[in-house]
């Protein structure tokens, strides 16, 4: 499964985690920039790609939804990329199981 960086995250984010999340992507990498959350929920999930944000939108959606892609909510306050990066490698293990694992969704918290 890839990981895709909700518009609401640093773009820099998929080269600044490439050695323990080979596969990410930020939505500005996949033409997404700009479309609205059903646009990313329904690309997402006809990739198999696993959504990652700090809106809590894509979570709530998650709830509700019959088919959906799985979704990483990161309940952080404001932080610098170089923060984010560092809270993403110290819970890459928890991340990594929750990919191989068959809940939908995922939420980190400071």
């Amino acid at each position: 499964m890839k990981l895709l960086f909700d518009e609401n995250l640093s773009p820099k984010l998929p080269d600044l985690l490439k050695e323990e999340f080979p596969e990410c992507f930020h939505v500005r990498d996949c033409d997404l920039k700009g479309e609205s959350d059903s646009v990313i929920w329904d690309f997402a999930s006809q990739r198999n790609y696993i959504v990652v944000s700090k809106d809590c939108d894509f979570f709530q959606r998650s709830l509700i939804a019959e088919s959906a892609p799985k979704v990483v909510w990161l309940k952080i306050g404001n932080c610098s990329t170089n923060q984010l990066v560092a809270f993403l490698k110290q819970h890459q293990t928890t991340i990594r199981k929750f990919i191989k694992s068959r809940e939908i969704f995922l939420i980190l918290s400071s």
